[in-house]
């Protein structure tokens, strides 16, 4: 999993070096989420890289009746998630990323446990590696979700390679 996180530092490393202009003149989430899925395709060839991607094979993706994810992306709280890596016609889920900006102040409740049900095993549509992460103007905050649930040696691994690349807590 390191290899892919990996990936991801490099990725966002990209991200930052290239797209100053997003952070400097405040753009939207769903804007920097294109851009930096765009970073992430050079870091893994071989695989898609899709924002807001719907499906699992043929199948519309969908949670379990009474979850407090939503399949329906009205106010744009859908069960889709930001990013993913995947393998669309096998399909083969490696990454499921959720970004929010660090302005972003309602409650980031929604997208943890988005993370939480994308990587539970016990459903059919888990990725292996789920992200979660807060871009600031000049770092990130992250955490890596694997089984359902927030893994905190993960986590900090990969807390200390942002900060490898320039990223870290300022």
């Amino acid at each position: 999993m390191q290899t892919e996180l990996n990936k991801v530092a490099t990725a966002l490393a990209e991200f930052y070096a290239g797209e100053a202009f997003l952070f400097e003149h405040d753009l939207g989430e769903r804007t920097l989420t294109h851009r930096l899925a765009v970073h992430l395709e050079k870091q893994f060839p071989g695989w898609e890289v899709d924002c807001d991607y719907d499906r699992l094979g043929e199948r519309t993706l969908r949670l379990p009746h009474g979850t407090i994810v939503s399949t329906d992306d009205h106010l744009a709280k859908s069960v889709y998630p930001d990013i993913v890596v995947h393998q669309r016609a096998i399909p083969n889920n490696l990454l499921a990323i959720e970004v929010r900006k660090a302005s972003n102040h309602q409650p980031a409740e929604h997208d943890r446990h988005k993370l939480c049900a994308l990587t539970d095993p016990h459903l059919w549509f888990a990725y292996w590696i789920g992200v979660y992460l807060v871009l600031g103007k000049k770092s990130v905050v992250a955490d890596v979700y694997v089984g359902g649930v927030i893994d905190a040696p993960l986590s900090a691994w990969f807390s200390r390679r942002l900060t490898d690349v320039g990223l870290g807590p300022g």
